[in-house]
């Protein structure tokens, strides 16, 4: 009796339970399962950080222009993609303390200011600033249109100008600046200035038949 009493224990537990090749292949289909949702999100992912990037560099020129005009003195904007992650340094250009301050923006370490190259027919430039020779092609005023410019001056007349003087009219400077994932060529997004009214127009690139077209946002 008391071997039959045991052999019923005994069996009732492993009916409980899982054995270990049960065990591996629940994990093995976990794995699976969250391998295909992570490469499925993979994209969705590269995409939204494309979208952070343009949003932190159309926030950091608001921020720099919104200052200028607030406390009445020019702030520059400096954009860098000599190394990883790309940086924009906003700035004022005096020298007093208080609410002046130096900010640093960083995009994500996916995403840069670059051109990617087109096959077949080359899209426009946005606001037909430059060739797109340059990721970052300020400096196109009234009297140059040669660009490459990367640093601008916000003024406290809400303009951008190319110096931190802010003259005027023969110094508003107009230019754009090209985000996307490196070798990507549908990521590409770009932000162009307007240097009179330092208005901030935002662009993403489309295809279309024959080619690509920039498309205001």
């Amino acid at each position: 009796m008391k071997s039959l009493g045991n052999n019923a224990r005994h069996r009732r537990q492993r009916a409980s339970g899982f054995s270990l090749i049960e065990m591996m292949i629940v994990v093995a289909l976990i794995v699976i399962l969250a391998s295909i949702t992570f490469m499925s999100l993979q994209p969705l992912l590269q995409q939204q950080h494309v979208t952070n990037a343009y949003n932190i560099t159309m926030a950091a020129m608001r921020q720099a222009r919104d200052n200028a005009i607030s406390q009445s003195t020019s702030y520059s904007v400096a954009f860098s993609n000599a190394a990883i992650p790309n940086t924009i340094i906003v700035a004022p250009t005096t020298t007093f303390t208080g609410d002046l301050r130096t900010a640093t923006y960083s995009l994500p370490t996916d995403v840069q200011f670059v051109v990617v190259s087109a096959s077949g027919s080359a899209p426009t430039a946005p606001d037909n600033y430059g060739t797109e020779a340059n990721a970052i092609d300020f400096g196109y005023t009234a009297s140059s249109s040669t660009g490459g410019a990367t640093t601008i001056y916000f003024c406290p007349d809400g303009s951008a100008q190319t110096a931190s003087n802010c003259y005027g009219m023969l110094n508003w400077d107009g230019g754009v600046v090209y985000i996307a994932r490196p070798g990507n060529l549908m990521s590409s997004r770009a932000l162009t200035l307007w240097g009179a009214t330092g208005r901030i127009h935002g662009w993403r690139l489309y295809g279309k038949s024959g080619g690509y077209q920039w498309v205001r946002q």
